[in-house]
């Protein structure tokens, strides 16, 4: 039973009262995720006031964003005023900068005099192969007549400095990548490995500089061509000369992640780590498709029920919990809106190591008021080092745990949903820090730099962790993995989307010395999508790399 919450989703009521002018709207900044669509954040919490702007315009313009950041194009084109050409605008836009899915977030709605409200927001655009363009920008909404609000539709809105006259050109400066070597200095190459085509450039100044890759994003006259200025410039303008690029891959476990994504992940975008538990070192990085934005390293995705290996240790930290209490199961608990388990499951009278085994999303939430609004980031960070900053040797995105703007958000971080996100890379270090106890900063390539602070697991938590990740091979949601050789630990995870999308599907899983995570793009379970993925992995290498 993994994580999926019942709710409306973000249709649009009419006006009510009148509110003061220039208040914040209560439901405050809101992170709206690449991969997750910010499904939960169009949301408003269940204590907000009627002052400020009215809600539902601020709701509208989180909607609008959730659906650009997720790709709906026509559908964040009908929250507009004029949605043929805000499709037409919003696609040629990321289509001409070679964007990936960005990482929109909203601040407070304001109010002017006339009326009208403005959402302000910034933008994160993953430029393929290159990085981060980031930039801030206004989204205007205007009442209707009919007293719904739409996006009052305009280009600057997409970016202050697009206009009639002006638009943005990608340039890119064509580099040969480095020699890459793995681990035990055979050569790597795109052809063979395609999911490390992409990120070879990104490989080039080692240690985790980016000297690879360079490119800019110019604001030109739409007529002349002419440069009017540089919006954004990608990597230095150095020249590699000190030789091949030694990563800690393993050219058997690269190989067999890719092939285990090409055999079970049914041509969805999916994404694998496997890294080394002891140090950190990455064995393998895959992505389906292989080309484009690496979900594995960079993805933002909410990682559903795989998180309650940290609410766990949150939990069993401050002896919240005892694996053998009984924490009931029931179907549906309702804080500001109503929470469920997958299929509807329940068990009543089951104990916390059930609970976890079987993925209760009821039984965790039931848990919230054991751990201070902020304690569930503290321990990620602390702990994990989630939130920290990570130098692995080429681009990634580190993961983020809010606190809670209410009790609701906190209910869904507490099963790894609402503003929580991470992505493949830290689901196997999370993974790796519970079964050792230790944090290990992952590493792609020799001599990376570690600015990290953490604190080991005490050994008896880490005892209860991995006796729960064990017993959910045996007896709970990840038996897909219990005919293979060896004691494998693992969690499975369903991270909520989006009404109109299927859930993402996760699992982590150990084995040896190796920690490994998969997600599933639209895999409805864990189990039953990135559960075969992972599988195959394992099946394919059954040693751990030396």
């Amino acid at each position: 039973m993994d994580s999926l919450a019942d709710h409306t989703g973000v249709p649009v009521q009419g006006r009510g009262p009148r509110r003061k002018a220039l208040r914040p709207a209560i439901a405050g900044a809101v992170v709206l995720a690449v991969a997750a669509g910010g499904a939960y954040a169009a949301g408003l919490g269940p204590f907000a006031r009627d002052t400020g702007p009215d809600p539902a315009a601020g709701k509208q313009a989180r909607a609008f964003l959730a659906d650009w950041a997720a790709g709906r194009l026509p559908s964040a084109a009908g929250r507009t005023t004029s949605p043929g050409t805000a499709e037409r605008v919003l696609d040629s836009f990321t289509a001409g900068l070679d964007l990936g899915r960005p990482e929109l977030t909203a601040e407070p709605a304001v109010e002017a005099e006339d009326g009208t409200v403005t959402v302000p927001f910034t933008a994160r655009m993953p430029v393929t192969g290159l990085g981060t363009w980031t930039y801030e920008s206004k989204l205007p909404l205007r009442e209707q007549g009919d007293g719904t609000w739409k996006v009052d539709w305009r280009l600057s809105l997409v970016h202050p400095r697009l206009s009639d006259t002006e638009k943005f050109r990608l340039e890119r400066e064509e580099t040969e990548p480095p020699e890459v070597t793995d681990r035990q200095g055979a050569t790597l190459t795109g052809d063979e490995h395609p999911s490390l085509a992409p990120l070879m450039t990104r490989l080039g100044g080692g240690g985790g500089t980016d000297s690879g890759a360079r490119g800019a994003i110019h604001l030109v006259d739409r007529v002349t061509g002419e440069v009017e200025r540089t919006e954004a410039r990608f990597g230095a303008r150095t020249v590699r000369d000190d030789g091949p690029v030694r990563t800690t891959l393993d050219a058997g476990w690269q190989s067999a992640a890719e092939q285990a994504l090409a055999a079970h992940a049914d041509g969805k975008n999916a994404a694998l780590v496997a890294l080394r538990i002891d140090d950190g070192e990455i064995l393998a990085v895959a992505n389906s498709p292989a080309s484009g934005f690496n979900r594995a390293l960079s993805g933002t995705y909410a990682p559903g029920s795989t998180w309650k290996i940290v609410t766990s240790s949150a939990l069993l930290l401050k002896d919240a919990v005892a694996p053998d209490d009984v924490v009931d199961c029931p179907k549906y608990l309702t804080v500001g809106k109503r929470f469920q388990n997958v299929e509807l499951s329940e068990h009543p009278g089951a104990t916390f190591r059930k609970d976890f085994t079987e993925s209760c999303n009821t039984a965790f939430i039931s848990l919230r008021d054991r751990l201070d609004d902020g304690e569930l980031g503290d321990v990620a960070r602390t702990y994990f080092g989630v939130g920290q900053e990570w130098h692995i040797g080429a681009p990634s995105y580190d993961g983020s745990v809010p606190v809670p703007k209410d009790e609701t958000e906190k209910a869904a971080s507490m099963i790894g949903q609402g503003r929580v996100q991470a992505n493949p890379l830290i689901m196997a270090s999370v993974t790796a820090t519970a079964v050792s106890g230790t944090f290990h900063q992952p590493s792609l390539t020799d001599g990376t730099k570690d600015t990290t602070d953490t604190t080991p697991l005490p050994r008896d938590v880490v005892t209860q962790l991995r006796e729960m990740l064990r017993a959910t091979v045996t007896d709970g949601t990840a038996k897909i993995l219990s005919d293979l050789p060896g004691e494998i630990g693992a969690k499975t995870g369903t991270a909520e989307v989006s009404d109109d999308q299927d859930n993402n599907g996760w699992l982590v899983a150990h084995r040896g010395n190796v920690a490994v995570a998969c997600v599933v793009e639209e895999g409805v379970t864990g189990g039953g999508s990135a559960g075969p993925v992972v599988r195959g992995l394992l099946a394919a290498v059954p040693g751990d790399a030396e």
